[in-house]
């Protein structure tokens, strides 16, 4: 869904730093925003500070996951 909003809305440019392997629509399962088939593209850079980035997703879901105390 967000990358096809970004297609709608004819973002020039996309830039990451960690992919998704389960859901990514950019560069994981899918390349929305480079597909010929679409009347837009955007140019994409992937890896920015990926470590950090991948650290702070973890960390994020890691603390959603964890039981809530009562």
């Amino acid at each position: 869904m967000c990358a096809g909003a970004l297609v709608h809305a004819r973002v020039a440019r996309v830039v990451w730093g960690a992919r998704d392997p389960k859901f990514g629509g950019c560069a994981s399962l899918g390349e929305v925003l480079t597909d010929p088939r679409l009347n837009h593209r955007a140019l994409t850079t992937e890896g920015v500070l990926h470590g950090e980035c991948r650290d702070l997703l973890v960390d994020f879901f890691r603390a959603r996951r964890k039981p809530k105390a009562p």
